[in-house]
């Protein structure tokens, strides 16, 4: 499996991009600003979309991702039964953008959508699977984590204090790198916490619950904040904190295992 972070970023300005990550060359995890990088053929490949919510920074590109891409198969929507009904009532409505499950007719149409729920695993081609983690955001949410027979790899997705998602992470024998989101700095944390996100004096309680030896990766942090979450987390990274691995992700990052 192979993983290429598109857009990682809080918001847009600068070099930034939001929320996309490429897994292999057909599935995409959320469809943030990141995948306007991508080529129109690339777009083609995408057949899966695995959405964490229905914010605009994790959805801004999916409407024309449906409008561009080229195949005989609809491209498949996957995301908790609330998230696909938001997208029904406000997007893809014909008054946002045209309803893609009924065109070019509804026999053929370029977009379906396929409900999922926490904990049940799907199944996709070369033996990989993705399985729905629970998040705790102001909005129906879930993370993913990402598996082949060699490992895995986790995301949180935009989340809060959420004490369900360790045991699952804990039990991942073959972890390969956790991403977590870190939006705000702790001179935001009244509204981290009012928004449902992390800053980094939560983060720090959040890994408290982690006893695996995987790499952190910190994402979504917001643009204008960046310098003080660096800064923030670097104060965390004492050998008292044991918070060694923990590091920032960026735009060229790629995994593979």
């Amino acid at each position: 499996m192979k993983v290429r972070v598109l857009g990682c970023s809080g918001g847009i300005g600068g070099a930034g991009d939001t929320t996309a990550l490429l897994l292999d060359e057909d599935v995409l995890i959320d469809a943030g600003t990141g995948v306007a990088r991508l080529e129109l053929d690339s777009l083609s490949r995408i057949d899966h979309v695995f959405l964490t919510h229905t914010h605009m920074d994790h959805i801004a590109c999916l409407p024309m991702l449906v409008d561009a891409r080229q195949g005989e198969t609809p491209l498949v929507v996957h995301g908790l039964p609330q998230s696909l009904e938001v997208l029904r009532r406000h997007i893809f409505n014909w008054q946002i953008w045209p309803d893609f499950t009924t065109l070019p007719d509804p026999q053929h149409p370029k977009l379906a959508f396929a409900p999922l729920a926490v904990d049940e695993a799907i199944a996709l081609s070369g033996e990989r699977s993705i399985t729905p983690l629970p998040a705790v955001h102001s909005v129906p949410a879930v993370g993913y984590l990402l598996e082949n027979p060699a490992g895995s790899l986790a995301f949180s997705g935009d989340t809060y204090l959420n004490p369900d998602f360790w045991p699952r992470i804990n039990r991942q024998t073959k972890l390969q790198a956790l991403i977590l989101e870190t939006a705000f700095a702790d001179t935001h944390q009244p509204l981290a916490q009012a928004s449902r996100h992390l800053c980094p004096r939560l983060l720090a309680a959040e890994l408290a619950c982690y006893t695996g030896k995987a790499p952190v990766f910190l994402t979504h942090l917001k643009p204008d904040q960046k310098a003080e979450i660096a800064a923030a987390v670097q104060d965390l990274l004492s050998p008292d904190h044991g918070l060694q691995r923990v590091r920032a992700l960026t735009g060229t990052h790629r995994f593979q295992w």
